[in-house]
């Protein structure tokens, strides 16, 4: 399924670590009334993905905003855990949101 610009995202259940632990969140919720700028990645931990495409995204975190965006999304099919401790090893902090995909269901 191709989804092209003004398209409405499909409404789809992924994962996400909060305060107490592993959690979910609808699509709707990520992407509603936000302009967001979404990447994926084949997995976090990976050496490109570590080292090339993450990187650029924190770094240029600020110009993102500057131009209109909402939130940063970084979507990969790794569980909640996963994709929670990788950001905390790259020190995102909040300026992406790092969001599962476990069960491959948006991807």
């Amino acid at each position: 399924m191709r989804i092209g610009i003004g398209d409405k995202i499909p409404d789809v259940t992924l994962g996400i670590m909060t305060p107490d632990g592993p959690g979910v969140i609808s699509s709707n919720q990520v992407f509603n009334g936000k302009k967001v700028a979404l990447f994926g990645l084949p997995g976090a931990f990976t050496k490109t993905c570590s080292s090339q495409h993450l990187p650029g995204f924190v770094k240029n975190a600020d110009a993102f905003k500057a131009k209109g965006i909402d939130q940063i999304v970084c979507l990969s099919v790794n569980d909640p855990w996963v994709m929670d401790a990788w950001g905390k090893a790259h020190n995102v902090g909040d300026k992406i949101a790092t969001i599962g995909d476990g069960a491959l269901i948006f991807t």
